[in-house]
């Protein structure tokens, strides 16, 4: 999922980021050979330094995606958890990008978000197309495209938080 990284040049950051206790890896002997990387605790504590970085991006430097730039949507859902901890806010929402599902899981004192369809009916639902998320999330903050059902309180302050209407500057081209 990363454009422009070859496989062995993803395997040897991997490698390293095993090496420096950032992830576990778990090999399976199945055909084809499959293996897994998980997040240590030590990379854990990362994601709120990691969030602030994608809030300060958000903020400051996000703009249009240029033509024929992709835009993995899913990678800015997985900063998310981060923008919560110490967070009061409570509940499950399902965040619905064409036909992926993600579902932010916040409770007092753990955040977590999980790709697929939520096994419990989630307390809301927000849903659009890549192109509507890319709206949504870019310096305009152009939500009106996204169908937003169940708890539409707890569904804005998600959006509140990945992508704040009001903390945007106005941004000019040069």
């Amino acid at each position: 999922m990363l454009p422009g990284i070859s496989t062995e040049q993803l395997r040897s950051r991997l490698n390293r980021m095993v090496a420096d206790g950032l992830l576990t890896r778990q090999r399976y002997r199945e055909v084809p050979p499959r293996v897994d990387y998980e997040l240590t605790e030590r990379s854990r504590e990362l994601v709120p330094v990691i969030a602030e970085l994608s809030r300060w991006g958000f903020t400051w430097a996000w703009g249009p995606p240029r033509e024929g730039e992709a835009i993995d949507v899913g990678a800015i859902f997985r900063a998310v958890p981060g923008l919560f901890i110490g967070s009061d806010v409570r509940g499950t929402v399902e965040l619905r990008v064409d036909r992926r599902s993600y579902c932010l899981a916040l409770r007092p004192g753990a955040v977590e978000l999980t790709e697929g369809t939520p096994e419990d009916p989630p307390d809301a639902t927000v849903a659009g197309s890549e192109a509507d998320w890319v709206a949504a999330l870019g310096p305009e903050s152009l939500r009106s495209a996204l169908s937003i059902s169940g708890d539409r309180s707890l569904a804005d302050v998600v959006l509140d938080a990945v992508a704040p209407v009001s903390a945007r500057p106005s941004i000019h081209a040069a």
